[in-house]
């Protein structure tokens, strides 16, 4: 059996009803900290430190080069199987929710609904040519200069300033190793957003996006608009990192959104 991933596990007393946070790239399940005291009160919560990050940092299969996202994705549904979680709702950041998204696909007995916020859905060009600049310069760069001036483009705002510090001190405690090998995943992913862009969920779905996210907003509009199962809140003033500059109406609406569909 494949080692589990590091895990922090708060019970509610009486609610039935699992809330899954995962984070994206670079970061941790420690992103979520202004999210657990108000979830806490109304469900169960499971934070996940996805391979090579955080607490996960040293749970790295052997000898693998490459990572895929369905890899990634059983990471997450073998810690479901090891707390007998049947069920939950999965609430995502960034790349996390690619990993949700992925998962909703291959597992959907196991994904009530899904949250997503800062979604990524589509590189549009100034992503590509982001990710293809650093794909030119990884092998030259330490990796934290990379991180450093990704978090800059995609956050460049004043207000964003203390979701990017956070991000890029959660980054300084990856190793180069990792960090390349999640880019290169990154790099790869347009033929999985292909096929989200094309098929609905299916599941009762939420995108929360920042105004301001200047990369991703304008093509989750488009994508929430096409699928029925789909709707979106903009939240104003806000960047990229959602339930970091805005946790109070991030909580408020996921709260929301998941009572309803429990």
């Amino acid at each position: 059996m494949p080692p589990i991933l590091h895990h922090t596990v708060y019970l509610h007393p009486n609610s039935e009803e699992w809330v899954t946070f995962i984070h994206g790239a670079g970061g941790s399940s420690s992103i979520w900290f202004k999210q657990i005291k108000a979830f806490k009160k109304h469900f169960n919560i499971l934070l996940i430190d996805l391979r090579g990050h955080g607490k996960s940092k040293k749970i790295v299969p052997e000898n693998i080069k490459k990572y895929t996202f369905s890899s990634i994705g059983d990471d997450v549904i073998n810690v479901l199987d090891h707390l007998k979680i049947q069920k939950s709702h999965f609430i995502g950041i960034s790349l996390g929710t690619i990993i949700i998204r992925e998962l909703s696909d291959r597992y959907p007995d196991r994904i009530k609904t899904l949250i997503l916020g800062g979604a990524v859905m589509h590189l549009n060009l100034k992503s590509k040519i982001l990710m293809h600049t650093g794909h030119y310069l990884r092998s030259i760069l330490p990796y934290l200069i990379l991180y450093r001036f990704f978090a800059f483009i995609i956050m460049p705002k004043k207000n964003h300033k203390t979701s990017r510090l956070l991000f890029i001190e959660e980054a300084k405690k990856l190793y180069q190793k990792e960090f390349l090998r999640w880019y290169t995943l990154i790099v790869e992913v347009n033929p999985l957003l292909k096929l989200f862009k094309i098929n609905d969920s299916g599941k009762p779905t939420l995108y929360i996006m920042g105004s301001e996210d200047h990369m991703f907003l304008a093509s989750i509009k488009k994508l929430s608009a096409n699928h029925q199962s789909s709707q979106l809140q903009i939240i104003q003033n806000c960047g990229h990192v959602v339930n970091i500059e805005q946790p109070d109406h991030f909580n408020d609406i996921s709260i929301k959104f998941i009572l309803n569909n429990a």
